[in-house]
């Protein structure tokens, strides 16, 4: 049936298919949300700034 080098190159499949897998899962539950939220938070600061600079000064 397989050899033990098949063997071992659909286990280093599989292994690469996973990881890339919970990767892609990682980053569109968890980094890519981050970055927006963060990015958007930074957005509101700056435009409440440029309305009221003298409450940025704390």
């Amino acid at each position: 049936m397989f050899e033990f080098d098949q063997y071992l190159g659909f286990l280093a499949f599989l292994s690469i298919l996973t990881i890339g897998f919970w990767l892609m899962i990682f980053l569109l539950t968890f980094v890519i949300p981050y970055w927006l939220f963060g990015n958007l938070i930074e957005r509101f600061k700056e435009s409440f700034q440029k309305k009221d600079p003298e409450a940025s000064k704390e």
